[in-house]
Formats: C-alpha cells, sequence, structure tokens
C-alpha cells in the first residue's frame, strides 16, 4: 500500500502532529498505566481499521513487556481472563468513545465503571487518550499510512524535535 500524503512532510501536518504527540506526553503522569494506555490504544485502533496505529502500539506495548497472549485477545477481551477488572472498565470505555456513530454516546453504566476504577484525573486521561488514538486512526486512514516497519519507541523525540 502506498500512502496518499506523506504527513511528515509538510510543514502544517508536522506541526499539527508535534502538538498532539507532545498532548500524548502529556497525558503519561496522570497515573493511568501505561499498559491501560496502550490497551486502549489497540482496541480503538482494532475497531478503526487503523494498521499503522496497531503495528505502532502492539510494538510499543510487547517492546514495554506486555505479553503476547494479552496483545492478541485484546480484541475478545471480554471473554479473555487476562484482563483486570480496571483495564475492562477502560477498554469498555474506549470501544463506546470510539463507536460514538453507534449509540447515544457513552451510556452512564460505562462512565460509572470507570469511575469505580480510575479518579478524576485519571478519567480525564483516559477520555483524552481515546480522543488522541482516534485523532491518530482518522489520520493514517484518511492518509492510508502503510504499516509494518515502525520500531518501538521510534517517534519519542518526535515532538522535541526542531523544524
Amino acid at each position: 500500500m502506498e500512502a496518499r500524503l506523506n504527513v511528515f512532510a509538510s510543514p502544517t501536518a508536522r506541526t499539527f502532529l508535534k502538538h498532539i504527540v507532545s498532548a500524548g506526553h502529556a497525558l503519561k503522569a496522570a497515573g493511568v498505566p501505561a499498559a491501560t494506555q496502550e490497551l486502549v490504544n489497540i482496541r480503538a485502533s482494532q475497531i478503526n481499521g487503523c494498521a499503522g496505529c496497531l503495528d505502532m502500539h502492539t510494538k510499543d506495548a510487547a517492546a514495554a513487556g506486555e505479553t503476547a497472549v494479552r496483545i492478541n485477545l485484546v480484541a475478545t477481551w471480554r471473554e479473555a481472563t487476562v484482563f483486570t477488572e480496571a483495564e475492562r472498565a477502560a477498554l469498555e470505555l474506549a470501544e463506546q468513545g470510539t463507536r460514538l456513530a453507534d449509540g447515544a454516546g457513552v451510556p452512564d453504566e460505562v462512565w460509572a465503571n470507570a469511575a469505580k476504577h480510575y479518579d478524576e484525573e485519571q478519567l480525564v486521561a483516559l477520555v483524552a487518550q481515546i480522543a488522541l488514538i482516534n485523532t491518530f486512526n482518522r489520520l493514517n486512514v484518511i492518509t492510508r499510512q502503510p504499516a509494518g516497519d515502525y520500531q518501538p519507541g521510534q517517534y519519542a523525540d518526535f515532538a522535541n524535535e526542531r523544524p
């Protein structure tokens, strides 16, 4: 597959990407476990069919020590026994927040379940993480970004690069 657009070649796109990558860095301090953040990224990317983000987040999760079993079972998390109740709540919130067009938004019971496991600051971070991964998914899917060549940590310093 060939990309429709090289988003890293455009000065406007690079500036925009630096800002949203920086936003992602800001979420790491909120106390949501890194593994949960990656699981959320993987699940939303599966729903959206974003191969580029799946390539990145499955590899980053594995590099951070996540097991192949858990990575492979994210798509079927409801039937899998390898996720904590807090992770399940985050995955459900990610699904409902990603599939907004399928219903009437995030049901109160899904929010209440997430609120049992995460404090307000963590909920803010989870909601922002879901919004952020959906943004990246849409950018990649619309421009047909190819997948398969990502190396873990490849974009770690992207937000700090000078033009």
